[in-house]
């Protein structure tokens, strides 16, 4: 038995910034900061509701502030760009074949928008 102690390379806390590939997945794993901010948001709605209509307008009160709008958007745009980054790594991660073709990916793509397009509309025409 030796007592040598194996080489461990160093590593920064900032290694990630190094390789751009790095960079865009540390981004696009960050844009769930602004979505815990909506989902905690519309939790605190769904309980100011059950606690009755002075609660319900306090929480309505809140959204209305310019920060809280602000942030809203940062957490849409943030969402938009996590779907667009997820769809297109779809037909790599789960290749579709049909016949045993292979179906090309803009059409995986295409079709990931449409459902979300189809629920967006349905959920406008319901509220």
């Amino acid at each position: 038995m030796s007592n040598r102690k194996p080489y461990t390379r160093p590593m920064p806390r900032t290694w990630w910034l190094d390789h751009p590939f790095y960079r865009f997945y540390m981004v696009r794993e960050a844009t769930v900061l602004p979505l815990v901010f909506f989902t905690l948001s519309l939790t605190a709605g769904l309980i100011c509701l059950v606690q009755g209509p002075q609660a319900w307008q306090s929480w309505l009160d809140y959204m209305a502030h310019p920060v809280v709008i602000i942030l809203n958007l940062v957490a849409l745009v943030a969402s938009l760009f996590h779907a667009t980054t997820f769809f297109s790594m779809m037909p790599q991660v789960m290749p579709i074949r049909i016949k045993g073709k292979l179906l090309d990916g803009k059409w995986v793509i295409g079709a990931q928008w449409a459902a979300v397009a189809v629920i967006s509309l349905i959920a406008l025409v319901l509220i």
